[in-house]
């Protein structure tokens, strides 16, 4: 018979898991993939000494690895335009305009702003990241910015626009869990996000203007160089407006992708008429290697491919097998019901979702469980406590999805990662809205700003008053 665990075995299962990941990755520097490997080996150790069948076991991973199939399909495509998109020109388009445009004393903020604009505009950091994001990391790097800092920068952006934008998986998920109109969520999160979006600000602007730039001249070289070996013009915009325009009528991820490919398909064979199918094929594949003569533009924009993403893919499944073996186990709600169920205040019930959405954003990697599972577990104590369930909602944003991209082995952070080639432990640090969130989240919920009650129907009011 299989023998249901307690509370605390649970709760010590989950730190050992947490330790043999946590102390591998950080204090080691090794690739995740190793101790993903070992704690998916401890967890069914444990399995068979509880009991557990191997249908059982089978069932976890599978079902735990299919909830990131789409995700992967969508990293695969990425890989592809990535790759494409260089090759046609359009990043280093990007980056020529943005030269010309953007003033390196206020580089960072604007960088941060920039990718805001475009997140909430289409809804997905992914997209905002492997986009605008590529281009503006290469022009910090060669203006001379630290890279983890423009990255941060980046993915704050890119965050705040998925978390504020009506187009986002994300935001649509936290407010249907909660049971709460979407937009009132979206305002509601204002809450959190004005303040956070401020300090950020700030934050980057005075690290931003004690980094050391490039001068003109040296920005005028790399521009000559970006022109005479991309096709540098302005039709790179017609792939991004393609891209737009699919996220404002909803058309899914994955046709939206497979349309910009198309889009910028078309351009590269109209520019470099000479290209072969076998050498088309080879950058949809291996990703674009630049060959301009300068290694930093070179090395900036050699990237992309199908093959590019393999890597981030196989710690992606990893992760899900192990967050599907840790669901089908019942180890995380065996640790969230108890604790959902001993919450006697608002800060403390706040403050207990919060760590739970973080909490599997470590264990299982996955920003949609982040925010189903905790919604699950806390969704009665919320009732309980008379709190609206926008209160909820917006913790399972700010500490759910928010948090994903900080996490090395989740699918964010490993994402960001590849696309960026800067690791996550990298340009955690100067994620700053990231970091902010929650903790201003949490801060709410003790000093009840922006924490909304529950209406009490006149009739329910008469009863009690009774």
């Amino acid at each position: 018979m299989e023998k249901q665990q307690s509370f605390k075995e649970a709760l010590g299962i989950l730190i050992l898991l947490l330790v043999v990941i946590g102390v591998s990755v950080i204090k080691f520097g090794v690739a995740p993939q190793t101790p993903l490997i070992i704690a998916i080996g401890l967890l069914i150790l444990w399995g068979r000494f509880r009991k557990k069948s191997w249908d059982s076991i089978h069932k976890g991973i599978q079902e735990g690895i299919s909830t990131g199939l789409v995700p992967m399909i969508i990293f695969i495509l990425i890989g592809a335009l990535i790759g494409i998109w260089i090759a046609a020109g359009i990043i280093p388009s990007m980056m020529v305009f943005g030269f010309k445009i953007l003033n390196p004393g206020i580089f960072v903020p604007s960088v941060f702003i920039i990718c805001a604009i475009v997140g909430t505009s289409i809804g997905s950091a992914f997209t905002t990241v492997s986009t605008v994001g590529i281009a503006l990391l290469g022009m910090g790097t060669s203006m001379g910015f630290n890279p983890a800092l423009v990255a941060g920068a980046i993915v704050s952006g890119a965050v705040f626009g998925d978390k504020m934008s009506p187009l986002s998986d994300s935001t649509n998920l936290s407010a249907a869990v909660s049971g709460v109109d979407l937009f009132r969520h979206i305002k509601n999160l204002m809450w959190t996000t004005v303040p956070a979006l401020i300090i950020s600000l700030i934050l980057f602007f005075i690290l931003g203007n004690g980094e050391t730039h490039a001068s003109t001249s040296n920005i005028d070289e790399l521009v000559k160089t970006l022109t005479a070996n991309f096709s540098v013009n302005i039709f790179a915009i017609i792939p991004i407006v393609v891209m737009f325009a699919c996220s404002w009528k909803k058309i899914p991820a994955i046709p939206t992708l497979l349309l910009s490919i198309i889009v910028a398909l078309v351009m590269l064979v109209i520019e470099h008429s000479g290209l072969n199918f076998t050498e088309i094929s080879s950058i949809i594949q291996d990703g674009f290697i630049a060959q301009t003569g300068d290694k930093n533009i070179d090395a900036l924009l050699s990237r992309g491919g199908v093959q590019s993403m393999m890597w981030s893919i196989s710690l992606i499944i990893l992760a899900l097998a192990l967050g599907g073996l840790l669901v089908e186990f019942k180890i995380i709600d065996s640790v969230m019901a108890p604790i959902s169920n001993s919450l006697n205040s608002t800060g403390k019930l706040i403050l207990a979702t919060a760590l739970s959405c973080i909490g599997v954003n470590l264990l299982v990697g996955e920003q949609y469980l982040s925010i189903i599972l905790p919604g699950k577990a806390f969704k009665n104590s919320f009732d309980k406590a008379g709190l609206h369930p926008l209160a909820m909602s917006r913790v399972l944003e700010d500490a759910g999805a928010v948090v994903n991209s900080l996490v090395p082995w989740s699918v964010s952070g490993v994402f960001i990662a590849g696309a960026l080639s800067i690791p996550t432990i990298d340009y955690l640090p100067f994620a700053f809205f990231c970091l902010l969130c929650p903790v201003i989240t949490v801060f709410c919920g003790f000093t009840g700003i922006g924490i909304q009650k529950k209406k009490e129907s006149s009739i329910a009011k008469e009863l009690r008053e009774v």
